[in-house]
């Protein structure tokens, strides 16, 4: 066997071994990464009013992993709020379990991961102080009472205002009569005009009739002229 093909021999055996260590020294690394509880964290905190416990997965590996919270009580578990798979990354994957937590509630939170089956150290205390609604909800009372008063009263004002003043009986005890004036005066010519026929409409009315006379008395004439030449 020549000496270049014993190189040559060598040389790939030598890129072998070092692609095996590398694999494995990536694996190890990988398993490293997802075998650390350490890169899990939890927190209690309050989104729109509501409790949130949320935890956070660090593992830049991306191993799946199962997380499980429990509520505790001298250091029993009282129940489980809910379970649910995270995958890690460098900057973070974070999941979150809704929770109504009562102040200084203490949590239990199960990481499950490969070779990884422990509790994040130490366990999860919520906040002393609890969860408040949002501020920006208009609350019932004063501001929703003051308008209403105030449309209720304006109106009632302005009827008041606006309404005429009742009369006043005269010194005695009758009624005052209403003064004869000027608004008398278009119901009494209406009143005139209906009984003696005068209207808008008597000028029209008297010119056909004066044509239909005249159109009557043309009949007679060419009438009469013509039963004279029949005579003859």
């Amino acid at each position: 066997m020549s000496l270049s093909r014993r190189t040559a021999r060598r040389s790939v055996r030598a890129l072998g071994v070092t692609a095996a260590s590398a694999a494995l020294a990536l694996g190890a690394a990988g398993y490293a990464f997802a075998d650390d509880i350490d890169l899990f964290s939890a927190s209690a905190s309050c989104v729109g009013g509501k409790g949130v416990i949320t935890v956070t997965d660090k593992d830049p590996s991306g191993a799946p992993a199962t997380v499980t919270v429990f509520l505790e009580n001298n250091n029993a578990d009282v129940r489980q709020v809910g379970a649910q798979e995270v995958k890690g990354t460098a900057k973070g994957a974070t999941i979150s379990f809704a929770e109504e937590w009562e102040p200084s509630a203490v949590y239990r939170i199960h990481i499950k991961s490969g070779e990884v089956n422990k509790d994040i150290d130490p366990f999860l205390t919520a906040p002393a102080k609890a969860c408040k609604a949002d501020d920006t909800a208009t609350p019932s009372g004063t501001p929703s009472g003051t308008p209403s008063a105030t449309a209720s009263a304006s109106p009632s004002e302005s009827a008041d205002t606006e309404s005429p003043a009742p009369s006043e009986p005269s010194a005695g005890g009758e009624d005052t009569p209403a003064p004869a004036g000027n608004d008398v005066q278009p119901a009494a010519q209406q009143s005139n005009l209906a009984e003696t026929g005068a209207s808008s409409n008597t000028g029209l009315i008297v010119g056909v009739a004066a044509l239909l006379v005249v159109l009557g008395g043309g009949a007679v004439f060419f009438g009469l002229r013509r039963r004279g030449s029949g005579d003859r």
